[in-house]
């Protein structure tokens, strides 16, 4: 029974993820290899100069992973609000991309970086990274407007750990 939990969780990943654009599905899985390390992104993703420039910013930006890996506050407690600030910065990076074009890809990409227990954060960061002056005015209003009110206050959230990973999938030579 239980694995038919997992496998459902699973396939109901799989059809969120097929639901974004292409660009946010490259943006999630290059993101997941550089955030996990799981892959050479500049082997993988870099098309040009521009590209292998955004993968080494996101490498040193990603570096923060690290720090919030197992820290984030207690959500009854506001003494430790101080990693949220890392949250934001790290989140107002991947926002600045232009990539990512909502909350859902967000979200989805960041329960991958930093685990399940995130999720009460991620309505916060994104809201907080999204109304920075950094972030372009027609495109905050999108990324804003993006958040469902359900999302923006769950009053609780899961922690199942998500099941699926994309990764890179070397095309066959025909």
């Amino acid at each position: 029974m239980a694995n038919t939990g997992m496998a459902a969780l699973a396939i109901a990943e799989l059809r969120e993820f097929a639901g974004f654009t292409p660009c946010e599905q490259r943006y999630i899985k290059r993101s997941l290899d550089v955030g996990l390390g799981r892959q050479d992104a500049f082997k993988l993703w870099a098309r040009d100069a521009s590209e292998s420039a955004s993968i080494r910013a996101q490498y040193v930006a990603y570096q923060e992973l690290r720090n919030l890996r197992g820290t984030l506050p207690a959500e009854d407690g506001f003494d430790s609000l101080t990693t949220m600030g890392l949250l934001i910065r790290l989140t107002a990076f991947d926002l600045a991309q232009e990539k990512l074009s909502g909350f859902s890809a967000f979200r989805f990409l960041y329960e991958r970086l930093l685990g399940a227990e995130v999720r009460p954060w991620l309505p916060s960061a994104f809201c907080a990274a999204a109304a920075l002056p950094q972030i372009r005015p027609e495109r905050r209003k999108r990324l804003l407007q993006s958040i469902s009110e359900a999302a923006a206050t769950a009053p609780a959230w899961s922690t199942r750990a998500p099941q699926f990973y994309p990764e890179w999938v070397e095309k066959e030579a025909a």
